[in-house]
């Protein structure tokens, strides 16, 4: 299938541009004294507009909450359309075309979100009544006291129906449909907690009426999402721990391809994956046999997983790993690293709970580390510093830090960052992880058991794209997700589920696992052109990536070419 989305082919490094007006807008006030927003300025517009509406309407459910965000974004096509594109100096053309992109893509967003709140719509069919209010009130429509409580009243009486007809014939939903109508019911609720405690206490007549039967309200609304789930979803709401994920489908994961500008299908990414877990594979054979293990890779990694550091020593052991690599980079002249660059980074300790999502630290200006605490159990406590031994650690803490994460974050910050609305993790986590590609061509790797570390998290990488498409598609459960980690990957099991339950309910995109390896290659094939077979040095190229900001790459490959620009370009590069 081929993505119908507008798409970008050609930019321009943000430093070598000047600013340019944009025409104006036919449908706004023109005068002499009035400046004409640049693109810049237009991109900071956009993402301010929507934030207004989600502000505004904070909860779902919401048919005014949608119909205004696709006429928003209608009116801003009509906007762009207004601008003559060829007046534009390039890097505006930039601009304008990751705009343009950006509301296309939105649009169907909202399409997306139609059919998914339809799905569950007869879960929550009481709701109607409920969201008008909400919506009244992002109106500003007065309340009527007691219209709200006779609403409230029978809202309650319609879910003690429904509790009742479900007794006997419960209609058929997966358990992911029933915790999104769950999670799209704590919002409504949410939502009207806001709006009541906005009356209550300031209009008397108001708490005389709705008091009461809020409370009976607020209390159902509590109760039903946890029923929604364990009723009709067969789960266990009381079980934090448990793997459930919303697969969203081939179609929506094209649309996001299409977003990301990948024109390759969720099948051939597959295969790309596969054919680097093989190279993965064939190097871990090599390095187990430098070991004297007879190239048993699984033998090599439980050694490696012994060399971790003693309770209470892991920060001791990043901040070592952190300064080898500024000076590995340093040394060969790789990148610009500004001295507070290397001077602004900081370390946190990560919390059990959301160890429990991130088994491994994280990064950022904030590197925070994945270990023990004494509140652990004693396998849990074994499994996390196994997990987190020096040869994985020395092959992340530059993704994390320098030249990855913080790196990343401390460049866009300061060259447009204007883009931010635009971020992607093909660039973000594609950009870190292309280091550690990079670094393995470079030799950074001194021992087997380093190469075993870098190894691991190659395959791993390789192994997310597997796991994470397959699970969107509705091939594999989430159990078949781990047990894939545990064996190929060789994962301790409890962060194989730590991994996948952040994979398919932590909050990310379907396509964010994807995007480590993906973004990587692609960054990879742009240094061959520019770097292997061009003219450009290492130095060159890195610094260039970094002040384009967080956008596809192949924008940054059109960007660092000479190609001109279109405001109707296609993707077409298959990397």
């Amino acid at each position: 299938m081929t993505p119908t989305m507008p798409m970008l082919l050609s930019l321009f490094l943000a430093s070598a541009c000047t600013a340019s007006p944009v025409q104006q807008n036919p449908h706004e006030e023109s005068s002499p004294r009035l400046p004409q927003a640049t693109l810049p300025e237009m991109c900071i517009q956009l993402k301010a507009d929507l934030g207004s509406l989600e502000r505004l309407h904070p909860f779902s459910m919401s048919t005014l909450r949608l119909e205004r965000k696709a006429e928003l974004l209608t009116s801003w096509q009509a906007k762009l359309q207004s601008v003559e594109f060829e007046k534009l100096s390039r890097r505006h053309q930039i601009d304008w075309l990751l705009l343009s992109d950006e509301v296309s893509g939105q649009l169907l967003d909202v399409d997306i979100e139609r059919t998914k709140e339809a799905e569950i719509a007869p879960l929550l069919a009481f709701a109607t009544p409920l969201v008008t209010l909400l919506e009244n009130r992002a109106n500003r429509t007065d309340v009527d006291p007691e219209a709200a409580a006779h609403t409230f009243a029978k809202v309650v009486a319609d879910i003690e129906g429904l509790r009742n007809l479900w007794a006997s014939d419960a209609p058929k939903f997966h358990g992911s449909q029933a915790r999104r109508a769950s999670s799209k019911l704590a919002s409504i609720r949410r939502a009207l907690t806001n709006w009541y405690n906005y009356s209550n206490g300031y209009d008397p007549l108001f708490s005389w009426w709705v008091a009461e039967p809020w409370n009976e309200l607020n209390q159902e609304l509590a109760d039903f999402g946890p029923y929604l789930e364990k009723v009709i979803g067969g789960l266990n709401p009381e079980d934090k721990d448990a793997l459930v994920g919303d697969p969203i489908g081939e179609a929506a994961l094209l649309h996001e391809l299409a977003k990301e500008r990948i024109p390759y299908s969720p099948a051939e990414l597959i295969a790309i994956a596969e054919r680097e877990f093989k190279w993965c594979n064939e190097k871990r054979v090599a390095a187990a046999h430098a070991m004297g293990l007879d190239g048993d890779w699984r033998k090599a990694q439980l050694e490696v997983k012994k060399l971790h550091a003693a309770p209470g020593g892991q920060p001791t052991l990043i901040r070592e790993l952190a300064e080898e690599a500024v000076t590995f980079l340093e040394d060969r002249d790789l990148v610009t690293i500004p001295e507070l660059a290397k001077e602004s980074w900081r370390m946190g300790m990560m919390s059990p709970e959301r160890q429990k999502f991130s088994p491994y630290f994280t990064g950022g200006e904030v590197i925070s580390i994945a270990f023990p605490t004494d509140g652990m159990d004693h396998e849990s406590k074994l499994q996390s510093m196994r997990g987190n031994n020096r040869p994985y650690s020395r092959a992340t803490v530059h993704h994390e830090l320098i030249p990855g994460h913080h790196l990343q974050g401390y460049m866009r910050s300061r060259w447009n960052p204007h883009r931010g609305m635009f971020s992607t993790p093909f660039l973000g986590e594609g950009g870190a992880l292309y280091w550690e590609l990079r670094l393995w061509d470079f030799g950074f790797a001194n021992t087997p058991e380093e190469e075993i570390g870098m190894l691991f998290w190659r395959s791993h990488r390789c192994a997310r794209i597997i796991f994470s498409l397959n699970f969107q598609l509705g091939n594999w459960t989430p159990e078949q997700c781990v047990d894939f980690l545990v064996k190929h990957v060789g994962h301790e099991r409890k962060n194989a589920e730590a991994e996948v339950r952040r994979s398919i309910q932590g909050g990310y995109g379907p396509l964010y696992q994807c995007a480590y390896m993906l973004g990587g290659l692609q960054l990879s094939a742009l240094h061959e052109e520019l770097v292997v077979q061009g003219d450009w040095s290492e130095k060159e190229f890195h610094d260039a990536v970094l002040r384009q900001g967080s956008i596809p790459i192949e924008i940054i490959r059109a960007a660092l070419g000479e190609a001109p620009l279109s405001s109707s370009l296609t993707t077409s590069w298959r990397f």
